[in-house]
């Protein structure tokens, strides 16, 4: 096979198309297992998807069990700039295992990280999942353009910020990233401070942070509060087919329920659709 290169321009050789492959990354995880299921050779403890995935697990995406990854003898592992520690990436390279690292801060960068891996590195046709998620997020935006903060973390609060894949997601949804010109990636605030920032909207995933209906929206009186899957706002593999039309009816439910309020300083009224998930 010719020399590949992966995301970060890392080169990669390869004798054959990997055969026993390790994600660190759950997103990645999901899209090997629906695709080609059969080479998958373990996953971290975070990969719930698919339900029932029967594979050995690694430990975490920050404290991944290198001796356990190295007893799998495979031939890829796959894992993501975000996601993954640089230090673990390298140490698996010295033992001489072939990483590929992923980039991903657009849907479109994604779609093309995704086709990268499956077609280029695994000699696979493009999945037919990938081609539903491309036409799925190709339609115009659906929503009102208001201004909207996803916090993904509470005590100290943390927001999506500049460069991420789910301000991306915001941006084609129709909506204004109330932090897209951050100079962070997650920055902290103040509630005060996110409250003055002028939001109409604020969408509470249900991980990392566990937000719920009694936890979250509280902290965001007078404006809608949609409360969704948080994998249908950070992962990037085959539940992109669904995404685009969950976070839209998630949203939408809580603008309506927002717009009946007949007051503005009532607990913030949210329009629910998460249902738990362990953090990624």
């Amino acid at each position: 096979m010719p020399t590949l290169r992966d995301d970060l321009g890392h080169p990669l050789s390869l004798t054959r198309p990997p055969q026993r492959i390790v994600s660190l990354v759950p997103s990645l995880t999901e899209a090997l297992a629906v695709t080609v299921p059969g080479r998958l050779a373990g996953a971290t403890d975070w990969c719930t998807h698919p339900a029932g995935l029967d594979v050995p697990r690694v430990r975490g995406t920050k404290n991944p069990n290198r001796a356990a990854i190295t007893a799998l003898r495979p031939d890829l592992v796959v894992a993501n700039r975000e996601e993954n520690r640089r230090h673990d990436v390298e140490h698996l390279r010295a033992a001489g295992i072939p990483v590929w690292v992923t980039e991903i801060e657009t849907v479109e960068a994604a779609l093309r990280s995704l086709r990268r891996l499956f077609t280029d590195v695994l000699s696979v046709p493009e999945p037919e999942w990938i081609r539903s998620a491309a036409s799925q997020w190709s339609g115009p935006p659906a929503l009102p353009a208001l201004r909207t903060v996803v916090p993904i973390w509470r005590e100290p609060w943390m927001v999506v910020g500049a460069r991420t894949f789910t301000g991306d997601i915001l941006t084609r949804l129709g909506l204004v990233h109330v932090f897209a010109d951050s100079t962070n990636r997650y920055p902290r605030h103040e509630l005060t401070s996110l409250m003055a920032a002028g939001a109409e909207l604020a969408v509470l995933p249900d991980e990392p942070y566990p937000f719920t209906a009694s936890d979250g929206p509280e902290a965001f009186p007078g404006i809608a509060v949609a409360l969704v899957p948080g994998r249908s706002l950070t992962w990037y593999g085959p539940s992109l087919t669904a995404a685009r039309g969950e976070l839209i009816a998630c949203i939408q439910a809580a603008i309506r329920t927002q717009d009946r309020s007949s007051t503005g300083d009532r607990i913030g009224t949210q329009g629910r659709c998460s249902q738990r998930r362990p953090p990624c």
